[in-house]
C-alpha cells in the first residue's frame, strides 16, 4: 500500500470516528491497566462485567492489594484464565505501592516489568492513559494490516514497528482504535463484511466480493 492510499485509509476512518475510545470501562489510568491485563485472551464485554462490580470495591492498588487474590478471584471467574490474572493483578497492585508510589508509571520498561503486562498492554496504557502515540498490535490489529496491506508482517512486533514507521504523525494518536474497532465490527476474522467496509476501495484484500474491489 503505498503513502497516498495509506493516508486515505485512515482520513476514512477518522471520518467515520473522529474520536475512538476503547470499548473497556475505566475511569482511571490504574482501571485502564487492569481492564487490559483482564482482557488477554478474553473479550471486553466479559472484561466489563467484572470490572462493573470489581472496581467500586477496589479501584487503587492498595485496595486491590488489600483484597488480595482471594477477593479478586470472584470478581473475575468467568474471565479467562481467571485464577493467573487474579494473581498478577494482586502482584502488580503490589509493586506499584512498593515501587512507584501507589501509581501507574508511563514508561514502557516499568510498566512491563508489572506482572500480565506485556507489550501490547503497555502500549494501550501509554497511548490512552498518557496520550503517547503508541500502536497496541493485538489480533485485529494485526489481521487488518496484514489483510489490507497497509503494514504487513509475520509477527506481532514487525507489523507494530512498520505501523509506527508508515502512519502518518496526523493519525498515529487513534490508529490502532480505529483498526481494532475496524477489525472487531468489520474485518472480521471468519467473514470480513466487505460489502458494507468503508475501506473498500483502498484495500488489498484479494477476495472482495466483485462489487467491493478496488478498481
Amino acid at each position: 500500500m503505498n503513502p497516498a492510499r495509506r493516508a486515505a485509509l485512515f482520513a476514512t476512518l477518522r471520518e467515520a470516528d473522529p474520536a475512538p475510545k476503547s470499548e473497556l470501562e475505566y475511569s482511571t489510568p490504574y482501571e485502564l491497566l487492569v481492564a487490559v491485563a483482564l482482557s488477554a485472551q478474553a473479550t471486553d464485554k466479559s472484561v466489563n462485567l467484572g470490572t462493573r462490580k470489581l472496581f467500586p470495591v477496589a479501584n487503587t492498588p492498595q485496595a486491590m492489594f488489600d483484597l488480595g487474590v482471594a477477593g479478586i478471584t470472584p470478581f473475575v471467574r468467568h474471565i479467562g484464565l481467571y485464577n493467573t490474572k487474579a494473581k498478577n493483578v494482586e502482584a502488580a497492585a503490589r509493586i506499584l505501592l512498593d515501587q512507584h508510589g501507589g501509581e501507574v508509571p508511563r514508561d514502557r520498561a516499568s510498566l512491563e516489568a508489572l506482572p500480565g503486562v506485556g507489550r501490547k498492554t503497555a502500549n494501550v496504557v501509554l497511548n490512552i492513559a498518557f496520550g503517547e502515540p503508541t500502536i497496541a498490535v493485538d489480533t485485529h490489529v494485526f489481521r487488518v494490516s496484514n489483510r489490507t496491506g497497509l503494514a504487513p508482517g509475520k509477527t506481532v512486533e514487525a507489523v507494530e514497528k512498520k505501523l509506527l514507521k508508515v502512519t502518518p504523525p496526523e493519525f498515529l494518536q487513534h490508529a490502532h482504535h480505529w483498526l481494532i474497532l475496524h477489525g472487531r465490527h468489520t474485518c472480521q476474522a471468519r467473514k470480513p463484511r466487505c460489502p458494507t467496509c468503508t475501506v473498500a476501495a483502498l484495500c488489498d484484500y484479494k477476495r472482495k466480493t466483485p462489487a467491493t474491489e478496488r478498481p
